[in-house]
C-alpha cells in the first residue's frame, strides 16, 4: 500500500483524488489548513515536516489565484527531499506558457520549481473544469443582457476525469511533463452562457463583447485550449443537466 499525500485534500479536485486513491487500496493523507489529522499551512510550511513524514508520493492541487504559491511549492520541495519523497504530481493549467495572466505565470514558475528540484515529478496541465465553466456563466449570466467575450473559447473538463487521471499518474512513475487534458468540447463564450441559460430555464439576450488587451489576445489565439484529440469524455451539458437543471 502506497501513501500518498494530498495537499489541498478538501478542495473541489483534492477531495476527488483522495476518494480515488482509497478506492484504489492506497492511504491517502489529506492536508489542508483545516484538516483535523494533518493541519499545514503551506505557506509558511508549519506542520509539514509531520505530515510528510513516511510519504511515497505527492499530489499537490493545493493553489490559490490570490499568490502564495511558490512560496507554498518552496516549502513542499524541501519537506518533499526531507522525507525521501520518490514522486510529486502537479496540477497546473493549459496555456500558463502562452496567456500572460498573473495566475497563469505563478503556476508556471511553480513547475519550473519542481522541475529544477531534484525530485521525481510529474505535471499534468488540464483546461478549466466544468465547475470553473459553470461559475463563469453564472457570472455572465447576471444582468439582463449578457456580454459574451467575443472571439474567446473554453473547453471545459470534468474534476472527476482529472482526479481519476491524477491517480493513474501518482501510481506510475515520474513521468515529467505528460500531454495536457481537456474536454470533449471547445465552446465560445457565447455557447457556453447560452447553454447554462437553456439548461437553467432563464431566458437573456446574448451580445458579442470585444475586449482588449494581451491576454484577451492570446485566449482569442486558442492560447487556453488543447491539441486534438481531447482526453476528457463528459460533456459539459451532461455537467450543466446535473448541476443545474432546467428551471434551477
Amino acid at each position: 500500500m502506497t501513501t500518498i499525500l494530498v495537499t489541498g485534500g478538501t478542495g473541489t479536485l483534492g477531495r476527488l483524488v483522495t476518494e480515488r486513491v482509497r478506492a484504489a487500496g492506497h492511504e491517502a493523507r489529506v492536508l489542508s489548513r483545516r484538516s483535523e489529522s494533518h493541519p499545514v499551512d503551506l505557506t509558511t510550511g508549519a506542520g509539514l515536516d509531520r505530515a510528510m513524514a513516511g510519504v511515497d508520493t505527492v499530489v499537490h492541487c493545493a493553489s490559490s489565484p490570490k499568490g502564495g504559491d511558490e512560496d507554498a511549492a518552496r516549502h513542499l520541495i524541501e519537506a518533499a527531499r526531507g522525507a525521501g519523497v520518490r514522486h510529486v504530481v502537479y496540477i497546473s493549467i493549459v496555456g500558463v506558457d502562452r496567456v500572460p495572466l498573473g495566475y497563469y505565470k505563478s503556476k508556471l514558475r511553480v513547475e519550473r520549481l519542481l522541475e529544477g528540484s531534484g525530485l521525481g515529478v510529474t505535471v499534468l496541465r488540464t483546461t478549466q473544469f466544468h465547475d470553473l465553466a459553470l461559475d463563469i456563466a453564472r457570472t455572465l449570466a447576471k444582468p439582463p443582457v449578457v456580454p459574451a467575450p467575443s472571439g474567446v473559447r473554453i473547453q471545459p473538463v470534468s474534476a472527476a476525469e482529472v482526479a481519476e487521471r491524477l491517480v493513474e499518474l501518482a501510481l506510475g512513475e515520474p513521468a515529467g511533463a505528460v500531454p495536457d487534458m481537456g474536454g470533449p468540447e471547445v465552446f465560445t463564450m457565447r455557447e457556453l452562457a447560452r447553454a447554462y441559460l437553456r439548461a437553467s430555464g432563464k431566458r437573456r439576450p446574448v451580445v458579442n463583447v470585444r475586449l482588449a488587451g494581451r491576454t484577451y489576445a492570446r485566449l482569442r489565439q486558442g492560447g487556453n485550449l488543447t491539441p486534438e484529440p481531447a482526453a476528457g469524455k463528459r460533456t459539459f451539458e451532461e455537467f450543466l443537466q446535473e448541476r443545474v437543471g432546467a428551471g434551477h
